[in-house]
């Protein structure tokens, strides 16, 4: 009696879920099926485990490297466009030789907001240079600055190593730019 007891909840459960399969065929020519499979009731989003796509090679290495994302020799450079304003960028120094150049195309507001945030511990990183429109340069500066940007155009944040501090030349960090 106590085995059914226990067992009865266990049908019940089991029999709540309900799952349609059908099956279509475009016309007698066609090879193909096309399976649908629906599930009804509501689903955890925390036990929804990452896609196969989410889990390919391919894309684990777009996620890795980065969209609009070049490297040459030791420079990284990736490019974005000023009207995805603010946002936050992730890289990462693989050798201690390495700087990364942010190109910041078609900016127009009057003040530009760089903060690198989320670096490695004790990594040793800082804005090294910006770039105006001019093709001018100002810096060194330190892990945050804010500039008056009054011409339009193209700028670029350069982030390198500070040569004259201590610390890890290789590791993760991101960068706040508004």
């Amino acid at each position: 009696m106590k085995k059914l007891l226990i067992l009865i909840p266990l049908i019940a459960l089991s029999c709540n879920k309900k799952e349609s399969v059908t099956e279509t065929s475009v016309n007698s020519d066609s090879v193909n099926a096309a399976d649908q499979i629906s599930v009804e009731g509501s689903i955890d989003s925390s036990a929804i485990k990452d896609s196969m796509i989410n889990n390919a090679p391919v894309t684990q290495e777009v996620l890795r490297e980065g969209v609009m994302r070049e490297v040459i020799g030791n420079e990284i450079i990736r490019i974005a466009d000023a009207e995805q304003l603010p946002f936050t960028i992730g890289e990462e120094f693989t050798t201690d030789q390495q700087k990364f150049i942010l190109k910041i195309k078609d900016h127009k507001n009057p003040k530009i907001s760089v903060k690198i945030v989320n670096a490695a511990p004790g990594l040793n990183v800082r804005i090294n240079q910006i770039r105006f429109p001019d093709a001018t340069f100002d810096g060194p500066f330190g892990k945050e600055v804010t500039l008056d940007t009054p011409k339009k155009g193209e700028y670029w944040i350069v982030v390198g190593h500070n040569l004259m501090a201590d610390g890890k030349m290789t590791g993760k960090f991101s960068l706040e730019i508004d």
